[in-house]
């Protein structure tokens, strides 16, 4: 009779469910936490209309359709924001129609923060 042919009985490696039952709290198994899923909602956008509300900071509204408007966010709500503009109607926007919105004084080149290229320090 060769090796390979004789049934060999071997330990299971891993613990049966009765004896997890059984080491309860103590068990590492049962010590370890669940990850946390992040908030659903985090305000930031709240958080962002009513810092450019109170500061009535210019600001420039990018639609879908690549238009630009230009005006202060009067107030907002779950589904659009109000626009005052200066000599041009104010506008109340869908949320949903809006790409991207940023400060007015963020317009490429005029950031105040960037030094010009011959008053960089090397």
């Amino acid at each position: 009779m060769l090796e390979s042919d004789k049934m060999v009985n071997r330990k299971l490696i891993r613990p049966s469910l009765s004896e997890l039952r059984e080491q309860g709290a103590s068990s590492k198994f049962s010590s370890v936490q669940k990850k946390r899923f992040p908030p659903e909602q985090t305000n930031a956008e709240q958080y962002y209309y009513l810092k450019q509300m109170s500061s009535r900071a210019p600001v420039v509204v990018k639609l879908i359709d690549g238009e630009e408007i230009h005006g202060i966010i009067e107030w907002y709500d779950k589904n659009c924001i109000k626009v005052n503009r200066d000599n041009e109607p104010n506008l109340l926007i869908p949320k949903q129609s809006i790409k991207y919105l940023f400060k007015e004084n963020e317009v490429k080149g005029s950031d105040e923060n960037v030094l010009p290229p011959e008053e960089e320090e090397e």
